[in-house]
């Protein structure tokens, strides 16, 4: 698999590069910045350690790119990872720099110029992808896949009641992207919370595996986890990206997924950034109400995931 990774690393961010870095047979061609989580410049930082912490400094480009959503002020969510994106672990800088070019420029250039070929992973707002889809939108068609982590499947968001975050900052890019007719899958905050938690048995396993990579997670997941238990009242942490990554590098994870049509509310005041998601128990639109327009399925949405085997990808990872 040839992949680009769209982040804004920080957190559980960093958990998915390194299930992509260290997965054999996998290529990321790029890490591509983006606005969100914490400082932009910080994100950088984070994805240029992580590529050392699992062995590939100098290996995989990372550009920058987006510094801001399309129509408010950047959103960062430091309360749940650290300032610093790494639980406050003041990590130094490296050696490796980012890369010269725009992040949306170089997706339109990977893609156009290895066509059906490349993997697009998206864990962040999605201004970056949006950015390169105006810039060139034959990459809907030339993409192998897209995969967003981001929205909910009709549920509780983790920012608004109705919203989860990388489609809460900038819905207008999601909206854009949604319907840009890309192959695209999108894993839900509401599929996370469902079989995206490492319980504290498993995150204790994964502790005392005591390599390297090991107590490198252990330090960076230590935030993630103290506001999943203190906030969320959960028994472990929550890991998003990392599981929409793991399906994406082996579909034998899904266990259950429904194509659906989905879009982006951009408008609502109570309801901005909320992901529709059609349901097979819903009567055909035209017959609920005869001034709406039946609409094709546009993303394949997954409804569960192998728990276990996202543990083990987790693990693998780690060693």
């Amino acid at each position: 698999m040839r992949l680009i990774i769209d982040t804004d690393t920080a957190g559980d961010d960093v958990f998915s590069l390194m299930l992509a870095l260290r997965r054999p047979g996998v290529t990321v061609e790029a890490i591509t910045i983006a606005h969100g989580n914490v400082g932009f410049a910080q994100h950088a930082e984070n994805a240029l350690v992580t590529l050392a912490a699992c062995g590939r400094a100098d290996q995989v480009p990372v550009y920058l790119g987006a510094q801001r959503p399309f129509s408010r002020a950047p959103l960062d969510a430091a309360y749940v990872f650290g300032a610093d994106g790494m639980s406050d672990c003041a990590f130094p800088a490296t050696p490796q720099r980012p890369a010269p070019g725009h992040a949306a420029d170089e997706i339109v250039r990977r893609i156009m110029e290895s066509p059906g070929e490349i993997t697009l992973l998206a864990q962040a707002p999605l201004t970056n992808i949006a950015l390169a889809w105006l810039r060139e939108p034959k990459i809907a068609q030339a993409c192998k896949h897209l995969w967003v982590m981001g929205g909910t499947d009709n549920g509780v968001g983790n920012v608004t009641p109705a919203a989860e975050y990388n489609l809460y900052v900038d819905p207008e890019a999601a909206r854009l992207v949604i319907n840009a007719g890309f192959n695209l899958s999108i894993v839900t905050w509401t599929e996370t919370l469902r079989d995206g938690l490492l319980d504290l048995d498993q995150l204790q396993a994964l502790d005392a595996l005591d390599t390297p990579r090991a107590r490198f997670f252990t330090q960076v997941n230590r935030a993630s986890l103290a506001f999943a238990q203190e906030t969320e009242h959960l028994d472990g942490s929550l890991h998003p990206d990392a599981l929409t990554c793991a399906v994406a590098l082996d579909e034998t994870l899904i266990l259950e997924s429904e194509m659906a049509v989905v879009d982006v509310e951009t408008k609502g005041e109570l309801t901005r950034g909320y992901l529709s998601v059609s349901h097979n128990i819903l009567p055909d639109i035209e017959l609920a109400d005869p001034a709406l327009k039946r609409r094709p399925p546009n993303a394949r949405v997954i409804k569960a995931v192998d728990r276990q085997g996202f543990f083990a990808a987790m693990r693998q990872a780690l060693l």
